[in-house]
């Protein structure tokens, strides 16, 4: 109730607004050209540039290789939390495939799980999930780079990546101060600011705390996250630009899904299952991580057309949690069984990227060459536990009838990876055509403490591609890139897996308007890809309890892709995604032809936002989305899954009202608007996930 009036009284405000900066003085009018002046409400919402692709600063339609890339404005604009919201209007990856988790951000690209990179360097993911929940809040910017990437970065899935650039320091006083409210109780102050504090050094101070509960009762999580980064130019051509992050999350009582099939996703005879419903212990249940990085990006221009740059973190990343969730469903279909995980896992990471770009001519040809060395050092202890739990019904739970006693936690792994690369381009450039030729060399060595094992595994990649960039600003683009991804474990023979390997075709068009007047601000891409990866890890025919690399899934899909800002008023998020991704070699009865779980066949988005710069509107701004999803499988068949659950296809829309005079920004953003009720996931019988239920969050920002 109290969430409905503050919206009700936000949006009045929202209304009422324009008819006061009627009022406002000469720096305020709102009927000539002061009020154009003053009103720019998202000057930064299309891209241009990014290096996720190549790097470099290459310009976006230059790149071989579908790239998209979520602003800050962007994010900003739509009201993004995290990062599995920032991709709702992106082609090629989705999100939330286990619905609104309140710890990760779980991604499927092409098919694959991406890898998570920040500031272009692998974040200290685990063994078992491949991104740190780092708030998105901290970061410039969002780039998903599609398909194979080894070649810069080593090992990768085949499918892609995706990289948080974080908020730099800069010379001018900047920054904002930001408090949101919406429902299920979420709260959040946050803010960032910058500036010169001395000659030749700047600093940015980012911080953000949030508290707020979950559409599942019971369940209530804070965060505390701050960002310092400092710059500091120690020449007139060197700049060493500190960064570094801490995050604690505290999340109580949450059981993160697990519910029955039936009631969720089929009709269950007791009844549906209320979205709300807590089959953990609240009182037990807990998650507590605490993650943070130091490191620093160091840049030399030798004034020659060449430049050297150096990236290096240190990072550690530490979670402990104990969940009592749901693990069977009785003949009733309301006595749920349970039982008890705990987990921890502790990562430190050491990662640094060196390299040289330099621009030749050979005649008419261009050459923009890059020659880079990385390493990475990673180690990892995780232990887990399981046991039962006491048994609770499913449609009137009640907590504490039975002591709980914590399982004894056993090694999962303990391990260190160390991956050193080296890697060369060249981007050749006559005329308007454009030829980008990428090589890497990979050596990694990995030591399983636990099995008492080493393991060497190098593995050369490459990327060959080639655009022409019309005066009209349309690119046509094809390429062929590979990937690698080490693989632990042993034949029957002894002798240790070699990488899986991808490799992809993709062959598209880009656009990006720079015939158009200068106003109008658009990039879009189109492209067509078929995408491979070999030597999948599938049981041995001969010998179950080995394993052979004779597994392969093969992706074929086609993704369009639209971001424009026209005249600083409207703007649009558009996106369409095809992707037929199946497993086509393995060893499992009923797997080839499978479908690859958590990925829709199609997926369609668009959102449109206008915003009045002038007249008696000036200011005010609204704009509407909607969201298509088709279904997916939540898993591959297999020995331990009998039953394979499609999520069925779901249509959400979006909404926006907000209002902008000078430095203030009070906005509404409403998600899911109409509550449907969907599943994000479901991945047996026992492991069904609500998607995001209607989400109402009212923004006050205060801009420097």
């Amino acid at each position: 109730m109290r969430t409905r009036l503050a919206a009700i009284v936000l949006a009045t405000t929202l209304l009422a607004a324009p008819l006061s900066a009627q009022t406002t003085g000469a720096a305020g009018e709102v009927g000539g050209e002061a009020a154009d002046s003053v009103v720019v409400i998202a000057p930064n919402f299309v891209p241009v540039t990014t290096s996720v692709g190549t790097k470099t600063n290459a310009p976006l339609i230059e790149v071989p290789q579908s790239i998209s890339v979520v602003t800050r404005d962007q994010i900003d604009l739509l009201n993004f939390i995290d990062v599995q919201q920032a991709v709702r209007y992106t082609a090629g990856i989705t999100g939330e495939n286990y619905g609104p988790d309140l710890r990760y951000d779980f991604l499927t690209v092409r098919g694959f799980v991406p890898v998570q990179y920040i500031d272009g360097l692998q974040a200290p993911v685990s063994a078992s999930i491949t991104n740190i929940g780092i708030d998105l809040y901290g970061f410039q910017s969002l780039e998903v780079l599609k398909g194979p990437a080894s070649v810069l970065y080593g090992t990768n899935p085949p499918g892609g990546l995706y990289n948080l650039t974080s908020r730099r320091p800069d010379a001018a006083f900047g920054g904002e101060l930001q408090v949101k409210y919406g429902n299920d109780d979420f709260k959040q102050a946050a803010g960032t600011l910058t500036g010169t504090v001395t000659d030749g050094l700047r600093a940015r101070v980012t911080g953000l705390y949030r508290d707020r509960d979950s559409q599942t009762d019971f369940v209530h999580a804070k965060r505390a996250y701050v960002a310092p980064a400092l710059a500091v130019d120690i020449g007139p051509d060197t700049v060493l630009t500190g960064l570094g992050h801490y995050q604690y999350d505290r999340i109580d009582g949450d059981t993160n899904g697990f519910l029955p099939v039936l009631g969720v996703l089929r009709d269950n005879p007791a009844g549906d299952v209320p979205r709300s419903v807590n089959l953990g212990e609240p009182d037990y249940n807990s998650y507590r991580r605490e993650q943070f990085s130091a490191g620093y990006e160091l840049v030399h221009d030798f004034g020659t057309d060449a430049r050297f740059t150096q990236n290096a973190r240190w990072s550690e990343y530490h979670e402990d949690q104990r969940t009592i969730y749901a693990s069977g469903l009785g003949a009733d279909n309301r006595t749920v069984t349970r039982s008890n995980f705990p987990y921890q896992d502790d990562v430190a990471q050491f990662a640094v990227d060196s390299r040289l770009e330099a621009t030749r001519w050979t005649g008419p040809v261009q050459h923009s060459l890059l020659l880079g060395l990385d390493y990475r050092n990673y180690r990892e202890a995780s232990a887990f536990g399981f046991g039962p739990a006491s048994s609770i019904d499913l449609f009137s739970p009640v907590y504490g009838q039975a002591a709980i006693v914590t399982p004894d936690l056993t090694l999962q792994t303990d391990q260190r990876l160390r991956q050193t690369g080296i890697y060369v381009q060249d981007q050749l450039k006559y005329n308007r055509f454009v030829l980008t030729l990428s090589g890497r060399q990979d050596w990694t060595r990995t030591a399983d403490y636990r099995r008492a094992s080493n393991a060497k595994q190098d593995k050369f990649s490459y990327r060959v591609g080639g655009s022409y960039v019309a005066d009209s600003g349309l690119a046509p683009y094809v390429s062929y890139a590979t990937s690698f991804q080490p693989v632990v474990g042993a034949g029957m023979d002894g002798r240790t897996f070699q990488p899986t390997t991808g490799k992809q075709w993709e062959a598209g068009l880009k656009y990006d308007a720079r015939g158009l007047p200068s106003d109008v601000k658009l990039f879009a891409t189109a492209a067509v890809y078929r995408l491979r990866q070999n030597d999948v890890v599938t049981p041995d025919p001969t010998n179950a309890m080995f394993n052979v690399q004779t597994g392969q899934a093969t992706v074929e899909g086609v993704e369009l892709e639209a971001v424009t800002r026209i005249r600083d008023r409207l703007s649009i998020n558009a996106s369409y995604t095809y992707a037929d991704a199946r497993v086509t070699r393995s060893n499992v009865d009923g797997q080839v032809g499978a479908r690859l779980f958590a990925q829709p066949k199609h997926k369609a988005s668009a959102f449109v936002d206008y915003s009045f710069r002038d007249g008696a509107l000036a200011g005010l701004g609204l704009g509407g989305g909607v969201r298509y999803l088709s279904n997916s499988p939540g898993a591959l068949p297999g020995p331990f899954v009998a039953t394979v659950y499609d999520t069925g296809r779901s249509t959400l829309f979006d909404a926006v009202l907000r209002y902008d005079l000078g430095d203030w920004r009070v906005a509404v953003n409403g998600t899911n608007l109409f509550d449907k009720r969907y599943a994000g996931r479901c991945n047996s019988d026992i492991g069904c996930f609500f998607g995001q239920s209607r989400q109402v969050i009212a923004t006050l920002t205060r801009r420097f």
